[in-house]
């Protein structure tokens, strides 16, 4: 199969992508599993976005001190310029942030210094994904195929050729592009105890790995301090966002005492929290949200009261226990301004690459909007390519070999050990049984 450009993931970076490149390039966008099993349905807590100009240096200053400094400040500068830019194309796009008195509602999390956060109630990124989806589903140039796994770049003389890519039914076949943006999401399958889908374990990276394709950070990973302890291991966990505490949530020991700052960035709260659980020997510490008052609860966290109260937790009336899982992934696919790899015509973007933008730690909520401002400049440096490359510019033959793909459990085993090895995951972190051996 050919295409003009093949998209590998539909979160959000996959679909404002698609959205920015011109309707007359054919556009194939691939998902490992259906069209909304991509964690950017699962944020919660909000979209970052620079409220005035005098905000600027706040937000890039509270930026760099989550990251620890290690950011790099251009891509943190191009993201915060960016932001109003791209909140006013979501809403162009029907995307509805909670609003008062006519005017957009900003709240706050960990280790920002004021509030400067969209939400739309506790599902932030379902609203935000699905009006992209919905957008990009009445595009006429752009193929959705859900369950279709990437397996391997197709890899030219002059770059990236496109893909090989396995369908639900196990066939294999190359889909050749003339370019190719991975957008296919974190790592958290690789983990015991993750806020992620467990079919996202690395792919991106690790088709990367065999190529020769720059990495950048590989061992910056974030636990997110805050998730439903429910004492079953081998399901994704569910997330309590940092909006809770934001809102004015607690945190208490097993003696009901209070021992910490609750809005630290999520490594230092964690780190806290770890410490915590080791001296009172206790597998989670609890989260009172009453402080919080009823009515905002229900209001601005209603899909969170409902899973805890499904889970026989009420918080309305009592603590609820949370435990710190796998979460973020800072590192990634080395990319540039544009989102360019260290291979011509390969492009990456969201939580699959690293622009620096996050540092060491990300602050809360701007991974969305880190996703979508690069998916964009993305789009548009692939559209100035696509207009300097003559169209009669042809793809070859590809070159492959289907025998090297047919086992499939024995490439997906072979990948998720080059991923981890690569890496070096933090201790302490339990890892899928694969990942121990």
């Amino acid at each position: 199969m050919k295409t003009d450009i093949v998209i590998v993931g539909c979160g959000v970076s996959g679909l404002y992508c698609a959205l920015n490149l011109p309707r007359d390039k054919q556009i194939l966008i691939i998902t490992k599993s259906d069209l909304t099993s991509s964690d950017s349905f699962l944020a919660q807590g909000g979209i970052c976005m620079l409220k005035s100009p005098e905000d600027y240096d706040s937000f890039f200053q509270d930026t760099l001190r989550a990251g620890h400094y290690e950011n790099n400040r251009e891509s943190v500068d191009i993201m915060i310029r960016s932001s109003r830019d791209v909140i006013r194309d979501l809403i162009g796009y029907g995307v509805e942030f909670a609003m008062a008195d006519g005017k957009l509602c900003f709240t706050r999390e960990g280790a920002h210094s004021t509030n400067r956060i969209l939400y739309h109630e506790d599902i932030t990124g379902e609203e935000i994904t699905s009006k992209l989806l919905a957008q990009v589903k009445k595009l006429e140039n752009v193929t959705l195929w859900e369950y279709t796994q990437m397996v391997d770049l197709l890899e030219e003389e002059d770059g990236c050729g496109g893909i090989i890519a396995r369908d639900r039914e196990g066939r294999l076949f190359p889909i050749q592009a003339r370019q190719t943006m991975l957008a296919c999401g974190g790592i958290g399958g690789l983990f015991l105890h993750s806020t992620n889908f467990p079919h996202l374990t690395g792919d991106g990276l690790a088709v990367c790995l065999k190529h020769g394709v720059r990495l950048q950070n590989p061992d910056y990973i974030q636990i997110h301090p805050t998730t439903l302890y429910t004492g079953r291991s081998k399901e994704r966990q569910f997330l309590i966002s940092e909006s809770v505490r934001g809102e004015g949530a607690l945190l208490y020991n097993q003696a009901g005492e209070r021992f910490v700052n609750e809005l630290l960035p999520r490594d230092l709260l964690t780190q806290k929290i770890y410490e915590q659980m080791e001296k009172d020997q206790t597998p989670c510490v609890w989260l009172d949200m009453r402080p919080i008052g009823e009515e905002t609860l229900r209001k601005h966290f209603p899909h969170i009261l409902e899973r805890c109260q499904q889970e026989g937790y009420d918080p309305l009336s009592e603590r609820v226990p949370i435990v710190p899982a796998q979460h973020y992934f800072m590192g990634g696919i080395w990319v540039d301004r544009y989102s360019r790899t260290s291979m011509n015509r390969l492009y990456a973007a969201g939580e699959t690459s690293c622009n620096g933008v996050h540092g060491a730690n990300r602050l809360a909520s701007n991974s969305l909007l880190e996703s979508l401002v690069f998916a964009k400049r993305a789009a548009l440096h692939m559209t100035a390519q696509e207009q300097n490359t003559p169209e009669e510019k042809t793809l070859g033959e590809p070159v492959w070999n289907p025998e090297a793909y047919r086992d499939s459990r024995k490439l997906e085993e072979e990948y998720k050990t080059i991923v981890l090895r690569e890496m070096n995951p933090p201790s302490g972190i339990p890892l899928w049984p694969f990942g121990q051996n």
